[in-house]
């Protein structure tokens, strides 16, 4: 009589299955905003890279032809929450120029803006909306010269790097302003 019993509650009941659907649409609400801010992150970090590639770049161009070159915006419309294609503007020959070139489709607008009133410094700019939210997003690098001074010009709007409470930092790449990121190299 026993078995006849057991073969008839197979199952689980509606109270568990809510149970267990509840748990489940708790651990997506924590989860999914983490995954959001992570995949933000991680697409911000393609700006930092290219930044110091930039900047290794133009210091091999200054030990071989002894000035820095600049380089206009590219693509030719600021970044967005799509990657695009890197050309435009003029600036993609500039940075041919350069020697160097992102491999794919980048989500930042690159710049970079020389003086020759200061010709041993520069600023490299990233800029992009990669969150969507109208608010752009800009990093940036500014080399002094050896007697430590930078020049003010530059192509995307990085006036100063921000790191921690410091603002106007040189010879790092960061974010130019205090709600872009904390890190830098």
């Amino acid at each position: 009589m026993s078995k006849l019993l057991r073969k008839g509650k197979k199952g689980f009941t509606l109270i568990e299955l809510m149970i267990v659907v509840a748990i489940i649409g708790i651990l997506a609400a924590i989860a999914i905003p983490n995954f959001l801010r992570f995949q933000l992150k991680a697409k911000t970090s393609e700006s930092k890279v290219n930044l110091a590639a930039i900047r290794t770049s133009e210091e091999s161009y200054l030990a071989e032809f002894g000035n820095y070159v600049s380089a206009a915006a590219t693509p030719g419309t600021a970044g967005s929450t799509t990657k695009q294609v890197f050309t435009g503007s003029g600036g993609d020959s500039d940075f041919l120029i350069l020697g160097w070139e992102p491999e794919g489709q980048v989500f930042f607008q690159y710049g970079v803006a020389t003086n020759t009133s200061t010709p041993l410094s520069y600023v490299a700019d990233a800029m992009a909306d990669i969150d969507g939210d109208s608010t752009q997003q800009v990093w940036g690098y500014r080399h002094s010269d050896p007697s430590g001074s930078a020049i003010s010009d530059n192509t995307l709007g990085c006036s100063d790097v921000v790191v921690g409470s410091s603002t106007g930092v040189l010879n790092t790449v960061g974010p130019c302003g205090a709600n872009f990121g904390q890190s830098v190299f």
